[in-house]
């Protein structure tokens, strides 16, 4: 599992500054390698993420 969430932070990573100039202070949804998609609060991305994807692994991040 440790692999899965390090591919994730990579994506994100590669991600950040386009990530950070467009949606600073929200919250990111990283799955598969993909992002799934920006929210305005945590609650809203985990509950996005769970009920797409139960218990993971993914990657919940604020930007920023």
């Amino acid at each position: 599992m440790t692999l899965e969430l390090d591919a994730q932070i990579e994506v994100y990573d590669a991600m950040r500054q386009e990530l950070e100039r467009e949606h600073l202070g929200e919250w990111v949804v990283i799955y598969n390698e993909q992002l799934v998609g920006t929210y305005e609060s945590f609650q809203t991305a985990a509950t996005d993420a769970v009920e797409k994807f139960g218990r993971g692994p993914y990657l919940i991040r604020e930007i920023g």
